[in-house]
């Protein structure tokens, strides 16, 4: 049987940590196995408990759950980190994936994405799917793109094609229609892509498409 995903929530209020607490109590394959209340307690028990994935809140009080994240990173690679916020934190939602988060959870999110999202980046995979991600995504990339006008990645042409769509939200299957390639070759592709520009996840792989200028902001 494979062990539940081991999860510590990150949330100065308690009433959001013991909420998502419950959520997770009735997924028999998740488990809290601890809980913090700033971004330095959260450093302290990621490094102690070695969590698969880190539900932290982006706003609290002393150490910010942007650089909690990179910490936390910085020295645990095979941990995820969902960031956990409101729609009013949209310039820190853009700090903490560039810190490495995999993605992250809007606070009235329904409990079953939130239970789905746990799950997805516990596999290794990046939450960029919903489109106010990547509206999110291209808002606070666009100011980086346009002072990198003209700046290239060390990329192929194909990678570079593929990189742009990822950037626009495809998936494998998408992309692999789009350019007539079998989805084996893509996630090849995503895999050499990630390599090269030293990116986490794909969430990263679309800030830098932005970045990069690959992808325009859509209106």
């Amino acid at each position: 049987m494979t062990p539940p995903v081991r999860i510590v929530l990150v949330d100065d209020q308690p009433l959001i940590r013991a909420s998502l607490q419950m959520v997770v109590t009735d997924a028999p394959d998740l488990v809290v196995v601890g809980e913090a209340g700033d971004g330095a307690a959260a450093v302290r028990l990621a490094a102690e408990l070695r969590p698969d994935v880190v539900v932290m809140d982006v706003r609290m009080p002393g150490m910010d759950g942007i650089e909690a994240t990179r910490r936390i990173l910085a020295t645990d690679d095979g941990c995820r980190v969902l960031m956990l916020t409101t729609f009013d934190d949209d310039e820190y939602v853009y700090g903490a994936l560039r810190a490495g988060a995999s993605g992250f959870l809007v606070k009235d999110m329904a409990l079953d994405d939130i239970l789905a999202a746990v799950r997805v980046v516990a596999c290794g995979d990046a939450l960029i799917a919903p489109s106010v991600t990547r509206r999110l995504i291209a808002s606070f990339a666009a100011p980086a793109a346009a002072r990198r006008t003209g700046v290239r990645l060390e990329v192929t042409e194909r990678e570079e094609e593929v990189l742009t769509l990822i950037g626009r939200g495809l998936s494998n299957a998408e992309i692999a229609t789009a350019l007539i390639l079998s989805v084996t070759t893509v996630k090849t592709y995503v895999t050499r892509l990630l390599a090269k520009l030293g990116a986490r996840d794909r969430v990263q792989l679309v800030i830098l498409a932005y970045e990069a200028g690959l992808v325009s902001v859509q209106p």
